[in-house]
């Protein structure tokens, strides 16, 4: 299993459970975009496996946070370094 997710108080919760790779990257990424699709939260916040993600990891991050920027729903990285973060230009919170 490459995410799991729970969605309270309107804010949907994504946990990736292992750094990505250049095979699982895509189907993460659209693993997200079909559960925001589905849940339409007011926030996202995605739990990462590792303080320093995989460059497959934050590819998979930059789509999903491209998607949200589109919809116009708040982005955020739990358990992220503050350098990934800033790759992302995501505040944490």
């Amino acid at each position: 299993m490459l995410i799991s997710h729970a969605v309270g108080e309107d804010v949907l919760h994504v946990t990736l459970h292992c750094d990505l790779d250049v095979a699982n990257r895509a189907a993460a990424a659209l693993q997200i975009q079909a559960l925001v699709q589905a849940h339409r939260p007011a926030r996202v916040v995605i739990e990462l496996p590792a303080a320093d993600p995989t460059p497959a990891t934050i590819s998979a991050l930059a789509r999903a946070h491209r998607m949200c920027a589109s919809l116009s729903i708040p982005f955020s990285l739990a358990g992220a370094s503050p350098r990934t973060r800033r790759l992302l230009d995501v505040n944490s919170s």
